[in-house]
């Protein structure tokens, strides 16, 4: 008889914002295989952002979820924009506190669970787990993903106060602290010595589900269109700025080196989309390069699989993160051209994975001297491929089982 597990996170379908519900989604698809049947515990569907209603159908069946009310304190309680910071503490959703927390506690009693999980970057979800955790006694394993200050970044003062009180927090009484990179558990190593001592830090990295790659299909034949160079997910202003990449691309059109014929370039859902209209504008790329809208994750992913090549963005800023679409990346097998930090853990698994071209983000030189011969090889044919053998170990199902473990470990 299976085992369960409480499992709070503030994104959840429908929500649409964030890609960690995909890793969310993945451990309630897989950890009934391993011997734990999750309950989840998110939030009314009107504190997101943005929805997807489709994206319910994603669900695993037989996964019971329930939602506490909550409020977007800068959607809903701000009056002509500006609301009272205590009412963001730790974060925005701080309003989910109390209701999350009044049905976890129905919840464990009902389903007898034995284990909690809570998952970033919402900060509230694991103030959640820590209340529960206080009030039962049960084991809790909190799903950092990433150190708080990767996501404190244009915060103020205060938000990020609370939000590091609440990481050494976290970090002193959770069982387990999991992270997604290598660089991300050392960071933590660093900064709280004392809960690496103890044995409570771990790494389970982000992946891909195989199921969701069925039949996605190749690029169609090349006859008579240009090459189609695709970016999908967020860029930022700083640490994935399109900028630079704009930058040497209108430098190899002047130089007669690429052309809009020749050449489609595509950022999906890229965010800020106004300044980087402006930067096309005033580089002339418009011909080139197109801001496309967001898509659902399936219709991203067969887009993705049609591309002749995919284009990743993520600076040194973020060396230690792996975004999740790097994963999805290296699943499809389309050769990429990663401006990324050389010495950041996402460069050292595309250099562990094979099939990317590995340029410095902020580098204009050396993006005009490499995409070229990159462009050469999509056309020929001879570009490189991520080496299956490689990316096997990064699946979902992996991923479950890893946590499968950790749950038995802090239950014992």
């Amino acid at each position: 008889m299976n085992k369960t597990v409480i499992m709070t996170g503030f994104h959840f379908p429908p929500s649409a914002l964030s890609s960690g519900h995909l890793r969310f989604l993945a451990f309630t698809k897989y950890l009934p295989e391993c011997g734990w049947d999750p309950v989840v515990l998110s939030a009314t569907p009107g504190a997101y952002e943005l929805i997807d209603p489709a994206s319910v159908l994603s669900i695993p069946t037989g996964c019971s979820v329930y939602r506490a009310f909550a409020l977007d304190a800068k959607r809903h309680l701000a009056v002509m924009g500006r609301y009272p910071s205590i009412l963001a503490l730790p974060d925005r959703w701080a309003s989910w506190w109390a209701a999350a927390v009044w049905h976890g506690l129905r919840l464990i009693k009902r389903h007898r669970a034995q284990a909690i999980w809570s998952t970033f970057p919402i900060m509230t979800s694991h103030c959640v787990a820590y209340t529960l955790h206080r009030l039962t006694g049960l084991p809790w394993i909190a799903d950092f993903r990433d150190p708080v200050a990767s996501s404190t970044a244009g915060k103020s003062p205060v938000a990020v106060r609370s939000q590091t009180r609440w990481e050494r927090r976290v970090l002193s009484c959770a069982a387990r602290s999991v992270f997604t990179t290598p660089g991300a558990m050392q960071w933590c190593v660093e900064h709280y010595p004392e809960a690496s001592r103890a044995g409570r830090l771990t790494v389970i990295g982000n992946g891909y589900d195989d199921e969701a790659f069925a039949d996605l299909g190749r690029p169609p034949p090349r006859t008579g269109r240009p090459l189609v160079l695709l970016h999908s997910g967020l860029l930022y202003p700083e640490g994935r700025s399109p900028v630079p990449f704009f930058t040497a691309l209108a430098r190899l059109r002047d130089a007669g080196s690429v052309a809009p014929g020749m050449l489609k370039v595509v950022l999906r859902a890229s965010g800020s989309e106004a300044a980087y209209t402006r930067e096309i504008q005033r580089l002339g790329l418009g011909e080139m390069v197109t801001l496309a809208p967001p898509i659902g994750n399936r219709e991203a992913l067969l887009e993705q699989a049609a591309a002749d090549g995919l284009l990743l963005f993520q600076g040194s800023k973020f060396d230690l993160q792996i975004p999740a679409k790097v994963y999805e990346y290296l699943r499809i097998g389309q050769p990429i051209f990663a401006l990324v930090g050389p010495n950041g853990d996402t460069a050292t698994l595309l250099r562990e994975s094979g099939g990317a071209v590995l340029v410095a983000d902020d580098d204009v030189d050396a993006i005009a001297t490499n995409l070229p011969g990159f462009l050469r090889a999509l056309t020929e044919g001879a570009a490189p491929s991520p080496r299956p053998a490689a990316i096997a170990q990064y699946s979902r199902r992996a991923g479950a089982r890893q946590l499968a473990s950790l749950l038995e470990e802090v239950c014992t």
